[in-house]
């Protein structure tokens, strides 16, 4: 009986060990933090980015640049946003993605891209925007879908800092660094 306690404990710690692990930061813990963050007022305009994806083990793959041309309009509380980002890589290579960004009635946003699967969701809480969404990527003559789960921190009203953890089928694949600075 003890033997079979011990191993029933022992099941039930490494569960609760696999399940906080997996437990992550929520939106609404950054509900108090400042400045606030708009998306609406933050990508207005002309926003730069410079940033770096690295693989599981932590190497830096590639480099990048990206130039955003924002715009907002709409009715207060329901605008659509086009966030037209154009990508310059370290490797000489480039690439543009078009998001069609819009504004719910509850605060949350949805978007569209061409290369986007479905519909990104995303939510904003004092000075944090969180975004989900499944990328399109080209690899090697074919195309894979990753999902991206993304944070944006704003540390000003110039400078936004941004965390992506790439994905497919739960395994991360590497992570996106980002750092926006509004003109």
């Amino acid at each position: 009986m003890n033997h079979f306690l011990l191993k029933s404990a022992a099941a039930l710690a490494l569960c609760t060990g696999l399940l906080a692990g997996c437990a992550g930061p929520q939106i609404s813990d950054y509900a108090a933090e400042k400045p606030v963050l708009d998306m609406r007022q933050y990508f207005n305009g002309t926003v730069d980015a410079y940033g770096v994806f690295t693989d599981r083990s932590g190497k830096v793959v590639k480099r990048f640049t990206v130039v955003m041309t924002c715009n907002w309009q709409g009715p207060a509380g329901a605008e659509t946003g086009v966030l037209d980002e154009v990508f310059s890589y370290s490797d000489g290579t480039t690439d543009r993605r078009i998001w069609t960004l819009k504004r719910t009635p509850d605060g949350k946003y949805t978007g569209t891209a061409a290369d986007v699967a479905g519909q990104a969701l995303g939510e904003e809480k004092g000075n944090t925007f969180r975004w989900g969404y499944t990328l399109k990527l080209p690899v090697d003559g074919r195309v894979i879908e990753v999902q991206f789960d993304d944070w944006m921190y704003l540390m000003n009203e110039k400078v936004m800092l941004n965390k992506a953890v790439m994905s497919k089928f739960g395994f991360k694949l590497g992570e996106v660094t980002l750092s926006f600075v509004k003109r």
